[in-house]
Order: C-alpha cells, then structure tokens, then sequence
C-alpha cells in the first residue's frame, strides 16, 4: 500500500525533483542500451566460439547469457 501513496514535493524544491527524475531516466535509457549491446556482443561472440567443437562448452552458455541479457534490456 505504501508505493500507491503519492509522495507530496514542496512546491520549493520541484525543480530538484524534475532535474533528478529527468537524470534518473536518462541513465536508465542508457543503461537499457548499453545492457543489449553487451548481450548482443556476447551472443555473437558465444556463437562463434560454439562454431569451433572444442569451444562450444564456454561458446553456449556465453550465447545462452547475451541472449538473457538482451531479454532483460528489452523488457
């Protein structure tokens, strides 16, 4: 019950609010696109890896991360 009550910024301090929540986007975005590029990065790198047979015990479960990796930034 206490996340559905809405918090009451001072009228004062609104524009500290509006520039940390703006921040707090920004970064979120960014860390969105950085974390599917890195699980994109990794799944072509785990594939490759899996091409060659003496790889593929490290080569599928770094594919199998850049691919939950992608999830997660997509979701």
């Amino acid at each position: 019950m206490a996340e559905n009550e809405e918090k009451r910024i001072p009228w004062i301090l609104w524009p500290f609010y509006a520039v940390w929540r703006l921040l707090t986007f920004i970064l979120n975005i960014t860390g969105r696109i950085i974390s599917a590029f890195i699980g994109l990065a990794l799944m072509v790198a785990g594939i490759s890896i899996t091409l060659s047979v003496v790889g593929a015990p490290l080569g599928i479960p770094m594919a199998a991360f850049g691919f939950l990796l992608l999830v997660r930034a997509l979701f």
